[in-house]
């Protein structure tokens, strides 16, 4: 009985931590809820804090949740470039990413909430990146070079699948962001670490993400 208890107050707990503050409500709908929400910079002291906060998981069925998911996408769309974008990037701390898919017909743009990396493989890839919210940055990275992902949609369906290539260093980049890992502190912390590189990037040019 007391194991029971427990897990019922886990669960209670779960529920309550997905449910969205009145400060996240407030600026998931301020202004036009069709519109882009204005994306974080580092230069903003404010800003640069919720970037480099952990991001809490998100109730798929919440309202504000598909209201979020489609003002990121038009935060992203109004980027010059951008490949991906971040919850964090546009103020609210929750697992919630895009990312355009190269490694589909058509690249399109996709969605993915509560996304978990449950797999890396050893060999890593090496490129350049940029960030949206980093003005001015750009570096030559190392990923793995296949992942396996875990996410769910705005139904609460789960998905499990494997990327790899530059799609999969795409998802890399933002779900960093969620656990508040920003690409010029992981500069640092990289310098003394060696990789085997393998260029599997499809652009050439630094992209932002």
């Amino acid at each position: 009985m007391k194991k029971i208890s427990i897990l019922f107050v886990l669960f209670i707990g779960l529920i309550n931590a997905q449910k969205f503050t009145k400060s996240e409500i407030s600026l998931i709908n301020q202004g036009n809820i069709n519109s882009a929400l204005p994306i974080y910079q580092t230069t903003d002291e404010h800003q640069h804090k919720t970037l480099l906060s952990l991001s809490t998981e998100i109730d798929p069925l919440d309202k504000n949740t598909a209201i979020l998911v489609k003002r990121m996408k038009e935060s992203l769309l109004s980027t010059d470039g951008g490949v991906g974008i971040a919850a964090p990037q546009v103020g609210i701390n929750r697992k919630v990413i895009w990312v355009q898919r190269f490694d589909k017909e058509g690249e399109p743009l996709e969605y993915f909430l509560n996304p978990v990396i449950t797999w890396r493989s050893e060999l890593q890839n090496l490129g350049p990146e940029g960030d949206l919210s980093i003005p001015e940055f750009r570096d030559q990275f190392y990923r793995s070079k296949v992942i396996q992902l875990e996410y769910v949609d705005l139904k609460g369906q789960k998905f499990s699948e494997m990327v790899e290539g530059f799609t999969a260093v795409i998802f890399q980049h933002e779900i960093d962001h969620l656990f508040g890992i920003l690409i010029s502190d992981k500069k640092k912390k990289e310098e003394n670490d060696s990789y085997q590189p393998v260029d599997a990037f499809k652009k050439s040019d630094s992209v932002r993400r």
